[in-house]
């Protein structure tokens, strides 16, 4: 987990800026710039398309008392997927515009599923505590 953050945090951000600044040099410092905010402004719109059509499937759903589980990590998706493409930036850009689009976003599910199904017939446990140590008062939760 640790290896993903150092990830998220230090490698994606210097990619990032090393594409802007190679982009800049041959388009323009303008032309980037124009680029990073029209992605933000079209992710924008996307996002919030996606997600009253998504809020409308919930809505739908639970009318019908049934438990909207794929349409919840839908809006799960589409939020991170807006919130990556509104930081400056081509890497999270592509990942925001994978995250929204939706025959993408039904891949990416699949795999989701399948990733959990496996980890579920191998026996790995997710396991969470609260303060990394047992409290005798509280019992862990284990997801198997």
């Amino acid at each position: 987990m640790l290896g993903y953050l150092i990830l998220l945090f230090t490698i994606i951000p210097a990619l990032e800026l090393t594409l802007l600044i190679k982009v800049g040099t041959h388009i323009g410092v303008g032309n980037t710039l124009l680029i990073i905010i029209l992605t933000g402004v079209v992710g924008a719109y996307l996002a919030r398309l996606q997600g009253f059509i998504v809020l409308r499937k919930i809505q739908n759903e639970l009318n019908h008392g049934n438990m909207p589980n794929s349409q919840l990590l839908d809006a799960f998706m589409i939020l991170a997927g807006g919130i990556v493409l509104l930081t400056p930036g081509f890497i999270t850009d592509i990942f925001g515009l994978i995250l929204l689009i939706p025959w993408t976003r039904a891949l990416i599910k699949l795999w989701t599923k399948k990733k959990f199904e496996s980890m579920i017939t191998k026996g790995e446990a997710i396991h969470f505590t609260s303060l990394g140590h047992k409290d005798d008062r509280y019992d862990d939760i284990d997801i198997t």
